[in-house]
């Protein structure tokens, strides 16, 4: 991948060190990597490093500057034609982003700190179509500034070099180059600019105290900016006035590592603290924005909110600075060295280069241009643990048959498509921005689930067969996904089914009754292929993850337990009494806990208590909000489950737990024939002796049953691959003509 790197400057700058410390790593890693800036100190290092630099002015806010800038990177982003163009600031970033309409580049940025905020500097500001944020304060500040999208916000750290900052760099070059002897030094590295240089200015002020409590201290100051010559005079005078030099102002430099050994001491923020930490210095964190004070295992969680930038605690003033300082100076020997080692052990587990490159690379991934982009429509969005897990499962089967299909869904919840799967979602009932994501598609995605059917309502059935009509009116080839069809009653509806069927480019089924059901509507194609539900693929959460929830519902350990799954469903009439009785006999007979499942609580619960009240046995609830994947490690460690929702059967299933089935709809006895397991009865009708003579021939062949559904769920998930090869097929096609 070639990376086309924006900054405005290469000199002294946290800021500017992670953009180095980033190329090298992507370098190293094997990727093309490339900088514009207006150069600096650093330009050498990384030209050493085989990272091409062209030079351009993006470091100031002139008209006349900017215009030739983004003249230069025009001609600079034609001639390299990058995969990923990943600007650093925000005049980088602003002129980055007026170019990438016409040149039509993925485009990222970085934010490593917050700005000013008025009309004409937000015109001035554009995030790109991802952005990093090294810090949750800058996450939040973007969001609420700038209005970027949380979802489209990726936290990232200031990775540190731990081998290039380590206890084993020497200081004694730059000990004896300055003349600083064995004595104490206080080092501190930062831009010294106005905005910047609040620390420096005060370490210089307090040079004639400090020198008095510890004679022949030095303060060796690094960095260069606009407020450097200034600096500089005011600590000559200080030079003066104490007959020696007492405070050294080094300039811009590149060997910050070996500035850091020569130091006893490091006071600052941000990077050039994380270094100095990495070799093993105690680190007063003070700087321009905050102070929090000497770094310490108390301070830790405080300081990685604000990126060690202290944002959240108030700016020292010369007291506190003072106090924080001798402080560190006068700590024991062996205080210091545990300080060092918890400074360093803290950079290694939370701010390494490796991570910081792989957050970036992750980004990338994200924006990146693929071959082919598909739009996905089902009831997505909804907190149903069900249709939340048929979109993880064929979006994961999706990335594994290739890496060159992107995923658009149309979700009820886009932010909630997003922490779940990290994938791109437009509001499903927004019609403009459905209507640009199908426009802009190469195929549909109508499923999984059963979207085909109107025992739900007509209203529903009609939204599906839209989004399906629109895509053909766009050209757009539409697969229908592991379709569970009907039931569909109405005559007229069949009809449409029966039309939308026939003109799909592609149609999977998930069950041989939903090629019964459209067969029966008239389609006669032959090619109809019987899959299975994707779910049968999707891996569940770490065994300790179904472990930690069950004793979140108080299970006591080490019990069987039988997981039972209802759901709010009218008409039911003495149903929840019967199936509390049904409870009652699983714990009294077989001695199994009963524990309760909400797969969609807003639906499920109101009947989920009803049962449990009308039960004479305890139960257990867990009520905890769960992902499809740690349903799935909860039921994995169940003996039994007895459940209405089809998606419960089949995380069932999937995890080898035989199953008996509550049927309240035709889809659920469909699959109960496809898995080979019992219906315990119809919940509009439910028989409590039937459904206990169900359960005791379950349990009587228990080891059959299991046997026979491990079978079965290795066939489903074999014939569940064949969604995705189906899918590649029809994109490939689409391209050849």
């Amino acid at each position: 991948m070639k990376i086309f790197m924006a900054t405005m400057g290469l000199d002294i700058g946290g800021a500017e060190t992670h953009i180095v410390e980033l190329s090298k790593e992507l370098k190293a890693r094997g990727h093309e990597v490339v900088i514009a800036s207006n150069g600096g100190v650093y330009v050498p290092e990384v030209t050493a490093a085989g990272i091409r630099h062209y030079s351009v002015p993006m470091n100031r806010r002139s008209v006349k500057n900017m215009m030739r800038s983004r003249a230069l990177l025009k001609d600079i982003l034609r001639k390299e034609k990058p995969d990923i163009v990943h600007a650093h600031a925000r005049i980088p970033a602003f002129l980055c982003g007026t170019l990438q309409g016409s040149l039509k580049f993925p485009f990222v940025t970085s934010c490593h700190g917050v700005f000013e905020v008025s009309g004409v500097l937000k015109l001035l500001s554009n995030w790109g179509e991802r952005t990093l944020a090294v810090s949750e304060d800058i996450r939040d500040y973007l969001v609420r500034e700038y209005g970027v999208p949380a979802e489209h916000i990726t936290l990232t750290i200031n990775g540190i070099d731990t081998n290039k900052f380590s206890p084993d760099v020497s200081g004694e070059a730059v000990r004896k180059e300055f003349d600083l002897g064995d004595g104490v030094v206080i080092g501190h590295v930062s831009r010294l600019d106005q905005a910047a240089c609040h620390t420096a200015r005060q370490l210089i002020d307090l040079a004639p105290k400090l020198d008095g409590a510890y004679p022949g201290i030095h303060i060796l100051i690094t960095g260069g900016g606009d407020s450097f010559e200034q600096l500089k005079e005011r600590a000559e005078q200080v030079n003066r006035d104490l007959g020696r030099t007492c405070v050294v102002l080094t300039g811009p430099r590149t060997d910050v590592n070996a500035i850091a050994a020569a130091c006893q001491v490091f006071v600052g923020v941000s990077r050039s603290a994380l270094e100095a930490m990495a070799e093993e210095k105690p680190v007063v964190l003070s700087g321009a924005q905050g102070h929090t004070g000497l770094f310490c295992p108390e301070l830790l969680q405080k300081a990685i909110d604000t990126n060690f930038c202290c944002r959240t605690d108030p700016v020292a003033d010369e007291k506190t600075l003072y106090r924080a300082v001798t402080q560190a100076l006068d700590l024991p020997e062996e205080e210091k060295q545990r300080l060092g080692a918890y400074g360093r052990q803290t950079v290694q587990t939370y701010y390494s280069v490796q991570r910081m490159a792989q957050d970036c690379l992750d980004v990338y991934e994200q924006v990146r241009r693929r071959k082919y982009r598909v739009v996905m429509s089902g009831y997505y969005g909804f907190s149903n643990a069900g249709d939340d897990a048929i979109l993880q499962s064929i979006h994961e089967g999706i990335l594994a048959a290739s890496k060159d299909i992107s995923v658009t869904v149309l979700s009820n919840d886009p932010q909630l498509t997003w922490n779940l799967c990290g994938l791109e979602a437009v509001p499903r009932f927004r019609f403009w921005k459905v209507l640009g994501a199908l426009r802009s598609c190469d195929a549909l995605l109508s499923g999984g689930g059963s979207l085909l059917q109107d025992r739900t309502s007509t209203r529903s059935l009609m939204y599906y067969l839209s989004i399906i009509r629109g895509a053909e009116l766009f050209g757009k080839p539409v697969m229908l996904y592991a379709n569970g069809i009907g039931p569909v009653r109405k005559p007229e509806n069949r009809r449409r089914v029966k039309r939308a069927v026939e003109r799909a480019a592609l149609v999977t089924l998930r069950d041989r009754s939903s090629a019964n059901e459209l067969r029966e509507m008239g389609v006669k194609r032959p090619d109809l292929y019987v899959t299975a539900d994707p779910v049968f693929n999707l891996p569940p959460a770490p065994q300790e993850r179904g472990e930690e929830l069950l004793r979140s519902a108080q299970l006591p350990e080490n019990t069987p337990f039988a997981a039972i799954s209802v759901r709010n469903w009218p008409g039911t009439g003495d149903f929840p009494k019967q199936l509390a009785g049904l409870c009652d006999h699983l714990r009294r007979t077989y001695g199994m806990e009963i524990l309760f499942l909400l797969m969609q609580p807003g639906h499920d619960r109101a009947t989920t208590n009803q049962v449990r009240e009308l039960m004479e046995e305890p139960s257990y609830l867990l009520d905890t909000a769960c992902t499809p994947r740690e349903l799935m490690a909860v039921l994995g460690r169940a003996k039994l489950c007895v459940a209405m929702r089809l998606h419960t059967l089949i995380f069932a299933a999937r995890m080898a737990v035989p199953c008996i089935g509550l049927v309240y709809d035709p889809k659920v006895e469909s699959y109960l024939q496809e898995l080979d397991m019992p219906s315990a009865g119809h919940v509009e009708h439910f028989d409590l002796q039937q459904a206990v003579a169900c359960t005791d021939e379950m349990m009587a062949h228990y080891q059959e049953n299991l046997d026979r559904l491990q079978e079965k769920s290795q066939a489903l998930a074999k014939a569940a691959l064949h969604n995705e090869e189906l899918l590649l097929e029809l994109l490939e096609k689409k391209t050849k003509k």
